[in-house]
């Protein structure tokens, strides 16, 4: 199944706009705004959201924002969506086009708004990338081993490390006592 790639792309809460994660830094995350590329420190206390942790609630089960993105996408032929600014009952049933068992009850015209808007700037920016979910999988799987197997390298790096000052602290204590019997019998 096809969806659109959300990966590294965030939302924090009280700002507009998109946001790409950049790096970690001590007292929060470095991002980089979408709309000028200016790059700042989100605070350990912003509300981040990421892309992929995001979902739009459903009578069934709750839909990938990147999933919801898609269908836009294919709707549109690649194109922009309707404004996010359209009037309310015009945004409702485009959603209801695009995700008609979306739940009514849970899911807000702000909530729509967003996701709208957030389609347009990606659009706006070439940020619609379409790829495949099982490549991506397999691709994430692939990485976890990976990773698993760099993580295992440093972990034996970092016992190795720990184990040399140990011998070389017992070899200290072995040549100390040495002196010391070497004194003694003088």
């Amino acid at each position: 199944m096809k969806t659109i790639e959300v990966k590294d792309l965030l939302s924090i809460s009280g700002k507009g706009g998109l946001y790409r994660f950049i790096a970690q830094a001590r007292n929060g995350i470095v991002v980089e705004a979408i709309e000028d590329k200016k790059r700042h420190v989100a605070p350990a206390t912003a509300r981040v959201s990421s892309m992929e942790d995001i979902a739009i609630f459903t009578e069934g089960e709750d839909v990938p924002l990147s999933d919801v993105f898609y269908k836009i996408y294919l709707k549109e032929e690649g194109g922009t969506a309707i404004s996010h600014k359209s009037e309310n009952k015009e945004l409702k049933a485009y959603f209801l086009e695009i995700l008609p068992e979306y739940d009514e009850e849970r899911v807000y015209v702000s909530d729509i708004k967003k996701v709208i808007s957030w389609y347009n700037s990606m659009h706006a920016f070439d940020l619609l990338k379409v790829i495949d979910k099982e490549e991506e999988g397999k691709e994430g799987e692939e990485g976890q081993e990976s990773e698993k197997s760099q993580e295992s390298e440093k972990a034996k790096e970092a016992a190795a490390a720990q184990s040399k000052p140990a011998e070389q602290d017992q070899k200290g204590k072995d040549s100390k006592e040495a002196a010391a019997k070497e004194e003694g019998s003088q």
